[in-house]
């Protein structure tokens, strides 16, 4: 049995967290810190949570974390804000997953460009291992500083990786084209995310400067050996969760969808939450959403000489807490499925 804080308990990734967690055999929540006005119980914020867990949530205070003898700590803060906590728990020893981005980019001039603010714990860089189980699973097993992927990038990563670590990928730009529900942006009053502005709607956003780009960028250069250039265009459209991404490859040589299905097959064969499709089969956000898994479906162009992926994910689960139980089990020893089935 481990012993839990999760700090930003009240937005969706920190409610997610503490669900699944409630079903999981091994883990004890101690701890629940949020920024409210006052404290309350987490059962007061969420009254699904009534009769289950009723916690009062507290003010962030590393030292009376730590006196509660916690094992590992969830962040589930802001960016910007999460790194100087990350820093302190891991100087006390703690194991820690973050699900801000502020240890994900190993560039700092990059996270610096992107997130319009300096990295002033760039050293712990080095220390975080990028958590995408199913590329990393050997580094989460022996690390203590886990930085949990984006949502846009868990999607679109997952969707081409077979291709570029099998050299299958020419050297063209991959096109990324994805599609976000609302709880992508974070429990927050934002005009452009309430309902009347939603409802009926659909909107590109942040073209070419959204801040996952370089996530992506990052992670399949690393895949492939080389400098991979992508194009990212997000969009919001009025559901309230699920991600579904559209990838265009271009292939090194002609190619038939049996042989990028095996292909797909091959690498995620010990990937317990990647869901190849068959062929003729795409997934659709209805398949996936409220489930730690990626669903998978690959289509060629006429000329076979593209392949065209859909990815789909649930955006708070496997784009973001699933994904970080997922990353406990297996840097702690237990089962990777424990507590997500």
């Amino acid at each position: 049995m481990i012993n839990i804080a999760i700090c930003g308990a009240t937005g969706y990734t920190g409610y997610e967290i503490i669900k699944i967690l409630l079903r999981h055999p091994k883990a004890d929540i101690r701890v629940l810190t949020a920024k409210l006005d006052k404290p309350a119980k987490i059962s007061e914020e969420f009254p699904e949570l009534k009769g289950k867990i009723d916690l009062v949530c507290e003010e962030l205070v590393v030292n009376h974390i730590l006196k509660k003898k916690i094992d590992l700590v969830f962040l589930a803060l802001p960016h910007r804000i999460s790194m100087e906590y990350a820093s302190r728990f891991i100087n006390k020893g703690k194991m820690v997953i973050d699900l801000s981005a502020d240890f994900r980019l190993k560039d700092v001039k990059e996270y610096e460009r992107y997130y319009g603010q300096k990295h002033i714990y760039k050293d712990y860089l080095a220390q975080s291992v990028y958590g995408l189980p199913e590329l990393y699973k050997d580094s989460i097993k022996r690390t203590r500083f886990i930085a949990n992927p984006g949502c846009y990038p868990t999607g679109s990563i997952l969707a081409v990786a077979p291709l570029l670590a099998k050299k299958r990928a020419a050297k063209d730009t991959i096109i990324f084209d994805a599609k976000s529900g609302t709880t992508g942006a974070g429990r927050k009053a934002v005009l452009g995310l309430i309902f009347g502005e939603v409802a009926e709607n659909l909107k590109a956003y942040k073209v070419g400067t959204h801040q996952h780009a370089p996530e992506i960028t990052q992670e399949l250069s690393n895949l492939a050996g080389k400098k991979i250039d992508i194009l990212f265009t997000p969009h919001l459209v009025p559901i309230r969760r699920g991600i579904l991404t559209t990838a265009y490859v271009s292939l090194n040589k002609k190619s038939d969808l049996s042989s990028l299905l095996r292909c797909y097959k091959s690498f995620y064969q010990n990937a317990p939450f990647v869901k190849i499709y068959d062929e003729g089969l795409l997934p659709q956000v209805h398949d996936i959403v409220n489930t730690n898994y990626c669903g998978i479906g690959i289509a060629l162009s006429s000329d076979k000489k593209k392949a065209i992926v859909v990815s789909v994910i649930d955006n708070l689960l496997k784009g973001a807490s699933g994904q970080a139980v997922q990353n406990m089990n297996i840097a702690c020893g237990f089962p990777e499925t424990m507590g997500l089935e």
